[in-house]
């Protein structure tokens, strides 16, 4: 049998969750901006398709 280290950290079990993936610096940083991704697609297609069917009507002005 072997004996246990007689310096264990009591502590442990505690600090454990510091050390779970969920918790690392990528995972934060995804989960700050659930959608951002999909939001920056969309309107980047937005003014791509925008830009692209107000070039093929020249004649047609925008009223701002």
């Amino acid at each position: 049998m072997s004996n246990p280290p007689l310096f264990r950290d009591p502590w442990a079990k505690r600090e454990a969750w510091r050390k779970h993936p969920v918790f690392t610096n990528r995972a934060m940083f995804s989960s700050m901006f659930p959608g951002l991704g999909i939001a920056l697609v969309a309107f980047t297609t937005y003014v791509v398709v925008d830009n692209l069917y107000s070039k093929a009507q020249p004649g047609v002005q925008q009223k701002h």
